[in-house]
């Protein structure tokens, strides 16, 4: 079993920045792909970015690609989503979540096939 805490959404204006934060416990990230997705209300779930167990590859969405930079930690066990530049469409609620196969050649950006989740936090834009 994986738990993870979310913390940094909030409320900022459009051009602001903010940093999410997802710590886990009950197991070592340091082989396992990381993924940040996005919910917004009557909306699917949609990817936003993905690193790999090494830190070494990472993935965006295009809508985020040069304004948001997602890192890891795996000595802190952490995971970590720089957003900057934010627009209001980026509001939305926010989820980190892992994929619990070892050492996975590849990123994935599908929501099902990630396999533990945090409880999100919420992130609102303002215009």
């Amino acid at each position: 079993q994986v738990q993870f805490v979310e913390s940094g959404g909030g409320l900022v204006q459009a051009g602001g920045s903010l940093r999410l934060s997802c710590a886990a416990s009950g197991r070592t990230l340091s082989n396992y792909n990381l993924a940040y997705f996005r919910q917004a209300p009557g909306k699917e779930r949609e990817f936003v970015a993905a690193i790999s167990w090494s830190g070494v590859t990472t993935s965006y969405a295009d809508s985020v690609k040069t304004r948001f930079t997602i890192s890891r930690d795996n000595a802190k066990n952490t995971m970590s989503l720089q957003m900057d530049n934010l627009k209001p469409e980026d509001t939305a609620a926010y989820y980190c979540t892992l994929r619990l196969v070892y050492r996975p050649a590849t990123l994935h950006r599908s929501w099902n096939e990630y396999h533990y989740w945090g409880q999100g936090t919420q992130v609102t834009v303002s215009s």
